[in-house]
């Protein structure tokens, strides 16, 4: 057995100094960020990875939040991006037995831009896929100047891997300013992660690049616990509408909105849940599931979530030929990895 891990984070030296010089949301990184050396020293990760060695284990590297897009002007943007992208293709190239492929960024926040950074982290550095974030700057994935850059991936054969992006400054009742709690962490996240699905599905993205591989972080998020809901629940769409007319959406599509979510790849990113990874495996089915782990983000600064990830994909009562395809054929071959 080996595991390749598709969705674990760090931060390229180069980016993360530029980072920390930055004013505003980029130097203020965040407690937790700062206190996480694997995400950004290079000796501390290869130590932590060095701990899985007899698990044959590898990673594709994208960056740790917070989203590029949210960190400054669209020209600054593009210049963390391509720091970032041009750091991870160095990492790949130097580390080849630690790290098999990464995920490029994008300055999402001038689509233009973006496009032109997807092309040339393909050609030049050769991204294995994206990280594209649930919102972009508070819009949705499926506004119309974001289409571009679906294109480009569907094209080039690179899946998108949708990482939640919200923040406490979106409350949870109308009459409060802010989320209390980390509610806006522990339940917005998987919301956030469907929602940006369901736009995708419903604007008919998904249908206008049928080539289009989106990986849904953390098992597809609140999808397949809701399953009976996005079924039969959502083929009664527009029945509990009285102030927009969705008539005519299930006729547009091609396929029941079940069908679309099935469509997706998730990953086993469940912070060590074997009861969520059951599920989610029970939805998806064992060749839409990517192994991930979340790395470096457990109690344990690093280790702790690939080593209960691994346990929980050893324990599974699934054949051989199904563990293999979710711990790296999967990767293999969605990613184009050797």
């Amino acid at each position: 057995m080996r595991y390749i891990d598709v969705f674990n984070h760090f931060f390229p030296e180069p980016l993360w100094q530029r980072m920390l010089e930055l004013d505003g949301a980029a130097r203020d990184i965040g407690q937790r960020m700062r206190n996480i050396p694997a995400i950004y020293d290079l000796d501390e990760r290869l130590r932590m990875m060095d701990r899985f060695a007899d698990k044959n284990y590898t990673q594709v590297l994208s960056l740790g939040m917070p989203p590029l897009e949210s960190l400054g002007s669209p020209a600054l943007v593009a210049d963390l991006a391509k720091l970032g992208n041009d750091g991870m293709a160095d990492l790949v190239r130097r580390y080849p037995d630690k790290f098999t492929g990464f995920l490029a960024s994008l300055p999402m926040n001038d689509p233009d831009a973006a496009v032109r950074e997807a092309e040339r982290a393909i050609s030049e550095c050769g991204a294995n896929g994206f990280q594209i974030h649930t919102n972009i700057n508070g819009e949705a994935l499926d506004h119309p100047k974001f289409f571009g850059i679906f294109e480009v991936a569907a094209k080039a054969n690179r899946p998108v891997f949708l990482h939640p992006s919200r923040t406490a400054d979106l409350p949870d009742y109308l009459n409060e300013s802010r989320s209390k709690y980390e509610i806006w962490w522990t339940f917005g996240w998987p919301y956030e992660t469907a929602a940006a699905m369901a736009r995708l599905v419903f604007s008919g993205v998904i249908d206008k690049l049928p080539e289009l591989k989106v990986v849904a972080h953390h098992l597809g998020a609140i999808v397949p616990y809701l399953s009976g809901r996005v079924g039969p629940g959502w083929d009664q769409l527009g029945k509990r509408s009285s102030d927009e007319d969705y008539s005519s959406i299930l006729q547009n599509l091609k396929k029941r909105p079940i069908e679309y979510f099935k469509d997706f790849y998730a990953d086993t990113a469940v912070f060590g849940s074997k009861a969520s990874t059951i599920c989610g495996l029970e939805f998806y089915g064992e060749d839409r599931v990517l192994f991930a782990s979340d790395c470096p983000f457990d109690p344990e600064k690093g280790p702790g979530y690939i080593r209960d990830t691994i346990a929980i994909m050893e324990s599974l009562d699934i054949s051989e030929a199904a563990r293999e395809k979710i711990c790296f054929r999967n990767a293999q071959e969605l990613l184009g990895l050797n």
